[in-house]
């Protein structure tokens, strides 16, 4: 598809639209395969023009990632005035939502940026701060208290929900991709109950 011709845009956003392209092409490609002369060519403009809004691919694939990655943290905030019970849930239904409906984009920035580009790493472990830092307050909401191993067990459990929703069949449309994601999050949300049960009884086999 031939590129478009430029149009006179304020430099953010001009800056804004480059990042947009950069994030639909991470629907079909891994970062690694985002190529700086084709985002510029969709733009309508030169590739040197593109770095005048970026210093360079590193700076502009950080750019795409940050963008990338606060979408998701954004889509997975609940509402703070929930119950407990309400706001956990908002938050597994956020993290499923987003990842089914960006699947793509998730596997490249969970999956491969951080192997692809080091640059990058900083970004992609924030975010993964992020959620954990809601995992603790949803534990917390839930009158949970702290205990040894909670750290080890809840990244575990991200490991776990990360897995099974970039892995769970879902059609791409009508009501059985609502009714599968669904049954996905209650899947998950059963999964973090039985965390939660485990934490302050740990054991073993052999004591059961």
């Amino acid at each position: 598809m031939p590129g478009k011709r430029a149009t006179r845009l304020t430099p953010d956003q001009r800056r804004e639209q480059l990042i947009g392209i950069g994030l639909e092409m991470l629907a079909d490609r891994s970062l690694d395969e985002l190529s700086t002369d084709e985002v510029a060519r969709r733009a309508g403009i030169s590739r040197g023009l593109l770095f005048h809004y970026f210093d360079s691919k590193r700076d502009f694939y950080r750019a795409v990632v940050r963008a990338a990655c606060d979408r998701f943290t954004a889509a997975t905030e609940p509402d703070g005035a929930l119950e407990p019970v309400a706001w956990m849930r908002a938050f597994i239904a956020g993290f499923v939502t987003y990842v089914l409906e960006h699947r793509q984009v998730y596997l490249a920035l969970v999956r491969g940026a951080a192997g692809s580009h080091p640059a990058v790493t900083d970004i992609v472990g924030e975010t993964r701060e992020t959620l954990a830092r809601r995992l603790r307050d949803g534990q917390r909401r839930l009158g949970v208290p702290d205990v040894p191993r909670q750290e080890l067990a809840l990244r575990a459990w991200m490991a776990f929900a990360e897995e099974a929703v970039t892995a769970w069949p879902v059609d791409d449309a009508g009501d059985g991709a609502a009714g599968a994601r669904d049954e996905l999050c209650a899947f998950i949300e059963a999964s973090f109950v039985g965390l939660l049960g485990l934490l302050d009884r740990p054991g073993t086999l052999a004591a059961r």
